[in-house]
């Protein structure tokens, strides 16, 4: 079975938070909503950020609506937030990074 990370510390989330627009910390989760400006560029955020949490084998709590994605992250078996979560929060912003609406 692969490594597991051990659940990061609060000031390891305050700091990659800082450099995450957007992102924040809620009841063990980080959690952040992306909105694009069609409902094909939602999608295809989500079917590229689906990718690399494939590779992380590390998976979102999410869903759409129209042009909208809310996203929770956590690591279901360390009880909060983890590594993972955070390399996965960075991922997700690359890819939606000059895609998203101004609205």
């Amino acid at each position: 079975m692969p490594h597991r990370p051990t659940l990061a510390t609060a000031a390891e989330i305050d700091e990659a938070l800082a450099a995450l627009p957007g992102w924040r910390a809620e009841n063990g989760r980080l959690v952040r909503t992306f909105e694009f400006p069609t409902f094909a560029e939602a999608f295809a955020f989500m079917t590229a950020a689906a990718l690399v949490a494939e590779r992380l084998d590390h998976h979102p709590d999410w869903s759409n609506s129209w042009r909208r994605v809310d996203v929770s992250l956590t690591t279901h078996d360390r009880g909060g937030v983890t590594a993972l979560d955070l390399e996965l929060a960075r991922a997700m912003s690359r890819l939606a990074a000059g895609r998203e609406s101004d609205d």
